[in-house]
């Protein structure tokens, strides 16, 4: 069953500590073709466009467009705090392999 992606209430959070929804902006997950598993993340603080799907929580928006939204079905999109970094993180279960950079995944 393909449902839409959910984001995590630490996602939620972290957005809301960044202030993304005072800026006007929201968290925009898109998959494009490249990186070194054939396709890759992009992950930024953006405007919604009219065709976006729009997740919201705790005050703050994470849209994902009409067509990454086919990549990310049953996908988790989390934040994560590490001693290398702390980054959005994408948990996709439609990826059979991913990079080591964590950004880049194939179907």
């Amino acid at each position: 069953m393909n449902l839409p992606p959910t984001v995590t209430e630490r996602a939620f959070e972290r957005l809301a500590e960044i202030g993304a929804a005072d800026q006007g902006m929201a968290l925009r997950i898109s998959v494009a073709g490249g990186g070194c598993s054939g396709f890759q993340y992009d992950i930024l603080l953006d405007t919604k466009a009219a065709d976006d799907l729009v997740l919201s929580g705790k005050g703050q928006e994470v849209v994902v467009d009409s067509t990454s939204l086919s990549f990310l079905h049953n996908a988790v999109i989390d934040f994560s705090e590490e001693l290398i970094g702390a980054r959005f993180i994408i948990q996709n279960p439609n990826a059979t392999s991913s990079c080591g950079c964590g950004t880049s995944f194939s179907i």
